[in-house]
């Protein structure tokens, strides 16, 4: 009997969880409010100024957007890529809004909406730092390759990687001191990263692929089942394509050379 009322429950909450799921944009305009889920030290796309205290960049932007949209108030969730799966599975937020790669083991977990950007992958070493100059020098043995946990970047560079050691850390800034400290020799980041490390710092050296070396579309996520929700979602990023409101907020963020208009 106890195994069966155990059963009964499972099953109860399952079936509240989807109807909470399928209702997920009428709950969203009932409560006037949409929790938006961001990444606050992502330059670019949610980054917290430490002058100001401001939160700027591309998908912080859209997020108001988004919410004057709806004609709801905006809600602010921090999350981050190594919790991001388990606040969307938990329901922290209504939908993550920090310019997710889309990847294989990512949309097993979550439900992306159409890309908006889209970025490459770029290095960081410093200036000082003799062995790297271009990015045939990168996988050499010898050479330690830094990667976060959690970002796309740690499948990609695993696969990628034939002679050089891959280090993989918790923490973003972390990176940056493994390689300013020589631990590292390069760090692997996207566009907007690199981007924050040639502007905030001294020591930072970029380097380009050659060629596209692996080319990763950026969207948002949610979680399955809200159709809804996801297909209002949806119209907003057509229509903030096709008015112009995605290209000026990406130029305003110095991200125009990766946004995705189609």
């Amino acid at each position: 009997m106890k195994i069966i009322f155990i059963l009964v429950n499972i099953l109860i909450y399952m079936n509240l969880n989807l109807l909470a799921q399928g209702n997920k944009l009428e709950n969203i305009k009932t409560s006037a409010e949409i929790r938006v889920c961001i990444w606050p030290q992502y330059y670019g796309i949610s980054y917290i100024d430490p002058r100001t205290q401001n939160l700027v960049g591309i998908d912080s932007d859209l997020a108001i957007e988004l919410a004057k949209d709806l004609g709801v108030k905006l809600k602010l969730v921090k999350s981050s890529f190594p919790t991001l799966i388990n606040d969307i599975r938990n329901d922290k937020c209504d939908i993550a809004m920090f310019a997710i790669g889309n990847t294989k083991d990512r949309r097993a977990k979550m439900r992306f909406t159409t890309p908006h950007l889209r970025s490459d992958i770029y290095a960081i070493t410093t200036k000082a730092n003799r062995k790297i100059k271009s990015w045939d020098d990168i996988d050499k043995k010898g050479v330690v390759v830094s990667v976060a946990k959690g970002t796309y970047h740690e499948p990609v560079m695993k696969e990628k990687l034939k002679y050089a050691k891959l280090q993989v850390i918790k923490g973003f800034k972390q990176r940056e001191d493994e390689v300013q400290s020589g631990r590292a020799d390069v760090f692997m980041t996207d566009f907007p990263y690199a981007k924050k490390m040639i502007a905030k710092t001294d020591w930072a050296k970029l380097i380009v692929p050659n060629e596209i070396y692996y080319l990763t579309p950026y969207a948002w996520t949610m979680a399955y089942g809200n159709d809804k929700f996801y297909k209002r979602v949806e119209k907003f990023i057509q229509d903030i394509k096709r008015d112009g409101r995605l290209l000026k907020i990406a130029r305003i963020n110095g991200l125009e050379e990766i946004v995705k208009l189609k």
